[in-house]
Formats: structure tokens, C-alpha cells, sequence
């Protein structure tokens, strides 16, 4: 019965979401507080969402002033050097775009914390996807994929925990797998590359100025067509890049409207749309009042040492954080109506963070309070036909990408794992192949609504939950069948 509710409640949500018929935090609210009373345990409800509450508040606490860390950061023109080299490499080209959006999220994500690498990549690509009229939901999936596969790094969670859970060493079971990595991540820019040709064909072929020849070029069809326009492009501080390119009314991958699409007039079949200012598409305005370029090496090595520090778990993540944004708003802003304006600016994306945190304390307090977590693992496990016990690695792969999208990495790798590598051994597979099996899930994993980073990407893109859970899952869960085939490919799995 606990089994059946499990699955029904997780669908639920869901289909809810995906179909807009509830937001994600009324969603994760009122949903699990339903089928909890389905169970017969709506007397323990409150006991249930206070020890979500309790587990996920240093999380909380964290992205709260993380969000404010960083946002502090962008303000004072850390990443702005960063912004340049993007654009500089996109060159207004949607291809070049979206490759670019992947590769920063796969460098950022080497400090191993998923917030941070979509506050950092979401901060530089927004702009140009807004101004490019390049759908957002795009910049979300390839950034949350790539992030995915970085994740299994030993600092980012999920390769202790499997460490910790069958009692192994990390390293182990991570250096073992960096060639299938490598290909999951490969497949990720090379999926970038077809997304991004698709959005230039969507949009128009963009052209940088002084290519005259390709302007000179341009089919009499598109002329026609009004696809044509100028863009102006802010390469960085006192420097522009000029491109020409068509813009579309704002439709999204697959026909989705682009999310909180700049309003425009309509314009008919032969006009031609009106190229936007140079202001309107900087990725960061070189001229805002908040820079502090005296005080640029001070933040950067504020956040070296902040990352450093993160990554040697000298100290809670949730307290580095707090002193960290202390820190950065005292020095950048040592008056008092500064630092509340940078605080006020920010207070959106922690309120809508935070709320969403809680919500999901509720989610996973009914899941693991009422057994339905267990239930569920248990029977996936007891389904398994006998038959596939020498086969336990690829199994253990296999569900690993349903179960750690419906369920917690911790209770994946402390209440699933265990059994499965207990399963393995009984058939002559050892724990180090079922540890390394079980990190394929991951680039699904990241998109799971039980991922608190997965809400700070799709706030600050601005983009509905459920449209970047319908574009994204297809494309997560194919990244992950390819870490896992390419481990079993070369005999690592």
C-alpha cells in the first residue's frame, strides 16, 4: 500500500507541475500533506514536516546566503571578466551560445557545489539568451546537466556517500570512472552543439559586423521574411561587440514560449523587428554604481579562500557562507543603506529559494516518515529477477536514475545501495563495481524536485519548474544511459 501511495504521490506532483495546474511549492506542500492522510498517518503529519524542516534547514541556510554571497559578487563586478570572455567567445551566435553555457557550468562546477555553479552561470548567460531571444529553458537543462556529471566529483557528494555507505575509498571508486565521465561529459557539449544549432535555426543565422561578405549574402527569402536584424552585443567594460541577427517572438525548444519573454510589439510578416539598445543587452552594465574594481582582488581572493575552504570542509558550508556574505557586504559596502539596498535586491531570489527549500522539507518528511521511501526501494529491489543478479552493476546503473530523481542522494546511497551491493555480492560482483554503477544517475539527479540547487536555477532564469522538468528529463536521463554504457564499454562497471 505504502508502495503504491509513493509512486502515485510522486506522479502526482509531477503531472501537477509539468501542467502548471499548481505552483511547485503549493505543489510540495499540500500534496504530501494529502496522501500522508491517504496513509493513515495525518496525526504524525506535523512530526513528519518538522523532521524535513530540521534536515533541510542548514540547506536553507546555506543557499540563503550563498545567494546573497554571489549576488554581492556580481554586483561588484567579480564575474564580469567572465561575462567578457563568454561573450566574446558566443559572439552573438546561438550555438556558440549554449556550448558556452555548458562549459561554464562544467567549469564552475568544480567547486562542487551545485547553487553556486548556476548563480555563477546563470548570472553571465542570462542576458544574452534574454536580448538573443534564445529560449531559457535550454539554458537551463544543458547548465543542470552539466552540473550533473561534474557532481560525481569525490568534494560533490554523491561518490562519499557511496564511499561512506559500502565503506570503500572514494578515490577508488571516482578515478576508476573518469573515462566514462569524460564521454557523459563530451555528450553534453555535443548535445549543446545540436541544441544550439537548432536555436540558431530557430531564430536566424547571426552574423558578426565585419563579415560583410555573410551579410552581403543574406537570402532575399529572409529579407522578406523580416527575420533579419541588427543586434548590438556588450563584448565588456568600453568594449562592444556589434551582430546581426533575426529574433523570434520568443518561442521556446519544442515550440515552449521562452519564460518572462520581454513584451514586443507585433510586427507583421514583412516588418522588420526594431534592433534593441546597447544597454538592453549587456550581459552586466560596466557602469553600474555598484562595481569596485579597487577592491576586485580582495573579493577574489575572498572567494578562493571561501571555495578552498568549502572544498577542505574546514567548516560547515552554511557557516562559510554566512561569514562569507558578512564579510563581502562590510568591505564592499561599509554604509548601512548600501548594505540593505544589496540585500533588497537579492531578498526575491532567497525568498522564493528558501520557501521552496521548506516546501520540499515537507515532501521529503512524508516520504521518509511514513516508509513510503523504503517501501518503494524495497520492492524496485525485490523485482529484480534472479536471473540478473551477475548482472547487478548494470542494474544497480539502471536504477539508479529513477531513484535518485524520486528520492534524496542520501537515501539512495545510506538505504538502496547497501542492499544492492549485498544482492551483487551474493553473484560474485563486488562493491566497487555496484559504488561506480550507482554514480550514473546523476545527470538526471540534479533535475530532481528533490534537488534544492535545481530551484535556485530555474528562479533565477526565471523559468516554470515544469517546463524546465518536461524539456530537461529527456535529455538528463540519455546523459546518464551514456556514463553508464561508456563505464560498461571500457570495464569499469
Amino acid at each position: 500500500m505504502l508502495t503504491f501511495l509513493g509512486f502515485a504521490m510522486i506522479a502526482t506532483f509531477l503531472v501537477l507541475i509539468m501542467l502548471k495546474k499548481m505552483s511547485p511549492i503549493a505543489a510540495l506542500v499540500l500534496i504530501p500533506a494529502l496522501f500522508c492522510v491517504f496513509a493513515g498517518k495525518g496525526a504524525h503529519l506535523g512530526d513528519y514536516v518538522i523532521d524535513g524542516v530540521g534536515k533541510l534547514a542548514p540547506t536553507a541556510a546555506m543557499l540563503m546566503f550563498a545567494i546573497v554571497y554571489f549576488g554581492v559578487m556580481i554586483d561588484v563586478g567579480l564575474f564580469d571578466p567572465v561575462v567578457r570572455g563568454i561573450l566574446r567567445f558566443c559572439k552573438a551566435d546561438p550555438m556558440r551560445v549554449v556550448v558556452g553555457t555548458a562549459v561554464l557550468a562544467a567549469i564552475v562546477s568544480l567547486d562542487g557545489d551545485g547553487s553556486t555553479t548556476f548563480m555563477i552561470t546563470v548570472s553571465a548567460m542570462y542576458p544574452l539568451y534574454k536580448r538573443l531571444g534564445l529560449s531559457l529553458v535550454v539554458m537551463t537543462g544543458v547548465a543542470a546537466t552539466a552540473n550533473g556529471v561534474m557532481n560525481t566529483l569525490p568534494w560533490g557528494g554523491p561518490t562519499a556517500r557511496a564511499a561512506t555507505a559500502l565503506k570503500l575509498d572514494a578515490a577508488d571508486i571516482f578515478v576508476p570512472m573518469i573515462p566514462a565521465l569524460a564521454v557523459g561529459l563530451v555528450f553534453v557539449f555535443v548535445l549543446a552543439y545540436v541544441l544550439g544549432v537548432r536555436e540558431r535555426r530557430r531564430v536566424g543565422s547571426l552574423v558578426m559586423p565585419g563579415e560583410e561578405a555573410g551579410q552581403e549574402e543574406r537570402s532575399e527569402h529572409e529579407r522578406q521574411a523580416g527575420r533579419e536584424s541588427e543586434v548590438l552585443v556588450a563584448a565588456g567594460s568600453g568594449g562592444k561587440a556589434a551582430a546581426a541577427g533575426s529574433r523570434s517572438a520568443g518561442a521556446g525548444a519544442g515550440g515552449e514560449a521562452a519564460p518572462d519573454a520581454d513584451p514586443a510589439p507585433a510586427h507583421g510578416p514583412g516588418d522588420e523587428a526594431p534592433a534593441p539598445a546597447p544597454a538592453d543587452i549587456q550581459g552586466l552594465d560596466p557602469h553600474r554604481p555598484t562595481l569596485r574594481p579597487r577592491l576586485y582582488w580582495f573579493n577574489a581572493g575572498l572567494t578562493a579562500v571561501l571555495l578552498t575552504a568549502m572544498i577542505m570542509e574546514l567548516l560547515p558550508i552554511p557557516v562559510l557562507f554566512l561569514l562569507g556574505a558578512a564579510l563581502a557586504l562590510t568591505v564592499n559596502f561599509p554604509h548601512m543603506p548600501d548594505q540593505k539596498a544589496r540585500i533588497a535586491a537579492h531578498a526575491d531570489n532567497v525568498l522564493n529559494v528558501a520557501g521552496m527549500v521548506f516546501a520540499a522539507a515537507v515532501f521529503t518528511g512524508v516520504l521518509s516518515g511514513t516508509g513510503m521511501v523504503k517501501h518503494m526501494a524495497d520492492w524496485l529491489v525485490g523485482a529484480i529477477p534472479d536471473g540478473m543478479g551477475p548482472h547487478m552493476a548494470l542494474v544497480t546503473g539502471l536504477l539508479s536514475l529513477p531513484l535518485t530523481y524520486f528520492m534524496s542522494n542520501d537515501g539512495f546511497y545510506f538505504g538502496v545501495l547497501p542492499v544492492l551491493a549485498e544482492a551483487g555480492a551474493a553473484h560474485g560482483v563486488g562493491p566497487l563495481e555496484i559504488a561506480r554503477a550507482s554514480l550514473a544517475g546523476q545527470a538526471l539527479h540534479m533535475s530532481s524536485p528533490l534537488v534544492p540547487a535545481v530551484y535556485v536555477l530555474v528562479g533565477m532564469a526565471r523559468v516554470e519548474f515544469g517546463d524546465h522538468t518536461r524539456f530537461t528529463v529527456k535529455w538528463a536521463a540519455l546523459t546518464s544511459l551514456v556514463v553508464l554504457g561508456a563505464g560498461m564499454l571500457f570495464g569499469i562497471i
